[in-house]
This record gives C-alpha cells, structure tokens and sequence, in this order.
C-alpha cells in the first residue's frame, strides 16, 4: 500500500499525521500539489509537483494510483475515481468514502454546486476540529494495520 495526498486543500495537522504514520509503519507517503509544500526529509515522504489547472493533481493521482492504495482527499470526484480503481479513500475529517455511499455523496455534491451556480451562498465547510483530527488519526490507524 502507497499513501497519495491530495495536497493542496489538506490540512496542515492532517499532513503532520500523515508525516508520522509514514515514519512508523514505512509506507511511501506522497504529497501531490501544484504549488510548493514543505516536507520532512525522509526516505518515506516524497512530493510532486504538478503543472497548475484543474483537476491536474487529482489526475496525477489516479494515474499512479495502484489497486489497494490510499488516498487522502476531501474531493469527492476525485475518491469516486479511486474507489473505481480498487483504492481507497479517506478525507480529512476522517470519512472513509465506500462503494455504497459514494453516489449519493457525488449527487449531494453536484446539488450543491448547481445551487452555488445559481446565486445561493451555501456556505463553506465547518472548521476541522479536534474530534475531526482525531476520528481522521484513528482511522487511518485502522487502515494502515491492516496494511502492514
């Protein structure tokens, strides 16, 4: 199993979790952003670097994404992409997107972006939170046992 991130809108003391879960278990963890991230020196951590627009990180993604990976992503599309491939997927708050549930997500998400199109402000998501932080590191824990 590889660990993918979905960089550029993960949070800070999601990828600290993430820094050390690769360090302990030794998984290849890799970040993927369009725009310069600091990481730790380690043999486990690695970045790239993709080129800017739309979707390009999530497409880089899912082209290295190998059945079996993880990755780390709020982007819905993006986890229904990975599910598709035999990965999974897990956003930061801790959800771990499934094959049952990964529909009706697509179609909530779809609804909301037509009303955003038509004018209506739905707002944003809700801070990350503690209890958000910690399902998300209990989680990933679970995973990576089964994994290693």
């Amino acid at each position: 199993m590889k660990i993918w991130v979905d960089a550029d809108a993960c949070p800070a003391v999601i990828k600290e979790i993430l820094f050390k879960a690769a360090e302990r278990t030794g998984l290849t963890l890799t970040l993927v952003a369009n725009q310069p991230l600091r990481i730790p020196s380690s043999p486990h951590i690695h970045f790239v670097r993709v080129g800017g627009g739309m979707d390009v990180a999530d497409k880089e993604i899912v082209k290295r994404l190998a059945p079996g990976d993880l990755v780390v992503t709020a982007d819905i599309p993006l986890a229904a992409e990975v599910i598709a491939k035999g990965g999974l997927a897990l956003n930061p708050r801790g959800e771990l997107y499934t094959e049952d549930d990964i529909r009706s997500r697509l179609s909530m998400r779809d609804f909301m972006d037509s009303l955003r199109g038509s004018g209506v402000d739905t707002g944003g998501p809700a801070p990350l939170r503690p209890n958000d932080r910690a399902a998300f590191a209990n989680n990933l824990d679970r995973i990576l046992a089964k994994a290693v």
